[in-house]
């Protein structure tokens, strides 16, 4: 178990983290999500031991590890530009951590080997250990990288946007290729992404940040459907946020039941495009006109304006389209399924 125990870190007067405690449980997966400057690199360093804290504590495995350097706490690092050895082969990259083992834990030239052997046979490069990293593909440049940081048999994996360099395709083939690697070898893992699907597609559990704290920690389920704050909401996928007025516990937005409020007062209400329901016109629903209709794909977006202006993002199948014939101007009734709002947000 990997526990951050208030920790807090300054470079200058910027405050890259404050008080932050997180849990990492054994086994898992953990993403830490968000924007440039959030502080999700700072504490990645922080747990690799890269960076000390200004204040609170690193607990690996119950033992307080915050003055201990990286090679003492036994983890492996992968950076997002690869860092390997441009003069090693493949296979000597991977050995690397082995071999400058000291006195009696330096393992012999056979079970180095042998473990080089495992692990390239583990990333899918067993037939590529004699090349050079000039050699490889972006992708098999990454999964050296991985290979040599489990060459030292980490209890932690930290991962810096580990894909980050790579196109589209490779990258979304190294993220499943990492989830089953994981589900594999049952290691603890933590990577830093600010790409949201990634971290809703390979991780247990997401922990997004925001100008050095934490805004939400949950499973990715938890974190897309019941977001805690705006900044999550805004953040994680694409979302309407309109403003709206809440009195007696009820928000409206142009005539439109939007979802309810604790308090009243101004705030915003937050709706999910797939939460758009578009429907035949009804006197008994709030009516929209059409603005725009997109197809993407399978998906649909059709913008619909209110009657007082208001503009909502609705993602509908292209079988729901073409069945209500949406097109540009048509007057339609929605019914919005789910919505959040948040008073002063």
């Amino acid at each position: 178990m990997i526990e951050v125990e208030d920790v807090s870190k300054h470079f200058g007067d910027f405050k890259a983290l404050d008080r932050v405690s997180l849990r990492v449980n054994q086994g898992k997966l953990v993403a830490l999500l968000g924007p440039s400057g959030s502080g999700k690199t700072t504490l990645l360093r922080i747990l690799a031991g890269l960076e000390q804290p200004d204040a609170g504590r690193i607990k690996l495995g119950g033992i307080d590890a915050t003055g201990l350097g990286t090679r003492d706490r036994r983890v492996g690092f992968v950076f997002q530009h690869y860092a390997l050895f441009r003069h090693m082969s493949v296979a000597e990259n991977v050995a690397f951590g082995l071999k400058v083992r000291k006195g009696a834990d330096r393992p012999s030239k056979a079970v180095i080997a042998e473990r080089v052997h495992t692990l390239l046979n583990l990333v899918q490069l067993e037939g590529l250990a004699g090349r050079y990293p000039s050699q490889l593909s972006g992708g098999q440049r990454q999964r050296v990288a991985l290979a040599r940081a489990l060459a030292v048999e980490p209890r932690l994996l930290l991962l810096d946007e580990p894909f980050g360099a790579l196109d589209a395709q490779v990258r979304k083939d190294l993220r499943r290729w990492l989830r089953n690697l994981h589900d594999e070898m049952g290691l603890t893992g933590v990577f830093v992404t600010h790409d949201q699907e990634e971290a809703l597609e390979v991780a247990d559990e997401v922990v997004v940040m925001n100008k050095g704290r934490i805004e939400q920690i949950g499973t990715p389920a938890e974190i897309y459907d019941s977001p805690a704050t705006p900044f999550v909401y805004r953040f994680l996928g694409n979302v309407n946020a309109v403003p709206c007025s809440v009195t007696g516990g009820a928000a409206q937005v142009g005539g439109l039941h939007i979802g309810g409020g604790a308090v009243d007062g101004g705030g915003t209400a937050f709706v999910r495009p797939h939460d758009v329901e578009i429907l035949e016109l009804s006197p008994d629903l709030p009516q929209a006109t059409i603005r725009q209709v997109i197809v993407l794909g399978p998906v649909v977006r059709v913008e619909v304006v209110l009657p007082d202006g208001t503009v909502l993002d609705s993602e509908v199948t292209r079988e729901h389209k073409d069945k209500l014939k949406l097109r540009r101007g048509l007057e339609v009734s929605i019914f919005l399924r789910k919505a959040r709002v948040f008073v002063g947000g």
